[in-house]
């Protein structure tokens, strides 16, 4: 049967072929899936127009859009650019049920926006995000004034909740996600009253500074006190824009590990070293492991050569396990990637997911608690499941670059939640991957 390569349609099974490949040449990646959510959202948020160019096109985002529409928001897609007529901080749909798909960080920040009008809302999402833990954000929403709820037990989605937010005080524990924070930072200046957050536990800092950023461009006022006490005065309105969304590093990653285990070079132009992106520090993990990178105005270059192991903390870099977990099956000694532990907590368990899936290329690999331990060497071709998460997918598809062979990964349709073109990309600079669709 044939069927759109990256569609997710009932009875269409998408998988990859990969061959050992010899790869050069330079690949342009698309926009930041975090920029993009948070623009449309912001946008959204704002009293009139603003234009979003180069936006990731992608169903994580689309998902995104989806969501503020519900709440009110139009929303104009075209090709390249984007434009949001915002609804100036007050829902004004009625209620509705909201579908954000796959996409966690549109589930916690439209549910922090929809607390912001007086209409109830049910938040729901495919299986995995029906896995996703909400309970701490349900807590702080309901603190500050909302009526939310899980409708399953243990805290996890589907989420039912009516607002408004009016201000307060919360206690918040951000050990799973840095989006529960991302989530009030947004929402919470334009309640009623003054908010106070005490964030506890927090990993994935880049992604809040990413949030500050962008909430000061847009003229919203947040004091702190390094990343713990955040003071958010209430009654504030968040002023249009017209911005560029610039590439995504976490989506860099994959072609920057590529080249690393292959001894490729390639350019990734278009990266922007100066970004909030936590996962431009993978550039500098690859260079103590042994590859070389070279900046530039227009982007980046990056050289393999012979990879050693090492000890990584990726605390602030979840997204990169996987692809970083198959980068370390290709240098010399043990590679620790360490303080991850919410990786667990992604569409899949990614700690155990990857153990299982390069254990099955022959990887010498074992689960720690909160990483992965790596020992170099040994692998081979194999059939290995990428349990319909997208980095995953794409994690198991490298390795099969660098192993004689053919390495099938399958199923492969939840490339399409951030990265369409990935299979494309990657063509473009001599990767041998073929797309059987069943």
């Amino acid at each position: 049967m044939m069927c759109g390569a990256l569609e997710r349609a009932a009875g269409c099974r998408m998988r990859l072929l990969v061959r050992k490949s010899s790869l050069s040449g330079s690949a342009v990646i698309p926009g930041s899936k975090s920029h993009t959510v948070r623009a449309v959202a912001i946008g959204s948020l704002a009293e009139g127009e603003s234009i979003i160019h180069a936006p990731l096109v992608a169903a994580d985002t689309l998902s995104a859009v989806q969501a503020y529409r519900a709440l009110g928001a139009e929303i104009e897609t075209l090709d390249g650019c984007w434009r949001v007529r915002g609804f100036g901080g007050k829902p004004s749909a009625t209620d509705a049920v909201i579908d954000v798909g796959n996409s966690g960080t549109t589930l916690y920040i439209a549910m922090g926006s929809a607390a912001l009008g007086g209409h109830r809302y049910v938040f729901t999402g495919d299986s995995q995000i029906q896995r996703r833990p909400t309970g701490p954000l349900v807590h702080a929403l309901n603190d500050l004034g909302a009526a939310a709820h899980s409708i399953q037990p243990g805290g996890i989605g589907p989420v039912m909740l009516a607002g408004p937010i009016r201000g307060g005080s919360v206690t918040l524990d951000c050990s799973k996600t840095s989006q529960y924070l991302t989530s009030l930072l947004i929402n919470c200046p334009l309640a009623v009253g003054d908010t106070v957050i005490l964030a506890g536990n927090l990993v994935e800092r880049p992604y809040v500074e990413m949030t500050l950023r962008w909430i000061s461009e847009q003229g919203v006022r947040v004091e702190r006190e390094g990343f713990e006490r955040f003071t958010v005065p209430g009654g504030q309105r968040y002023r249009t824009f017209d911005r560029r969304i610039p590439a995504d590093w976490s989506s860099a990653t994959f072609f920057m590990c590529a080249a690393a285990i292959t001894g490729a070079t390639i350019d990734l132009p278009g990266l922007d070293v100066s970004d909030t992106q936590g996962d431009k520090a993978v550039a500098e993990m690859l260079s103590r492991m042994g590859a070389r990178v070279e900046s530039s105005p227009d982007g980046i270059r990056i050289s393999g050569g012979r990879l050693v192991g090492g000890e990584f903390d990726l605390k602030d870099t979840p997204d990169a396990l996987p692809a970083l977990a198959v980068t370390a099956c290709f240098a010399e000694g043990e590679t620790r990637l360490v303080n991850v532990a919410q990786a667990r907590l992604k569409e899949t368990d990614r700690i155990s997911v990857m153990c299982a899936e390069l254990g099955k290329m022959g990887a010498r690999i074992e689960e720690l608690p909160d990483g992965l331990v790596i020992h170099g060497g040994g692998m081979h071709a194999a059939e290995v499941s990428g349990h319909d998460d997208h980095r995953v997918i794409m994690a198991l598809a490298l390795a099969g670059l660098a192993v004689d062979g053919e390495t099938v990964v399958g199923p492969a349709n939840a490339l399409g939640v951030t990265f369409p073109n990935f299979v494309e990309l990657m063509r473009g600079i001599g990767a041998s991957i073929e797309i059987i669709n069943d």
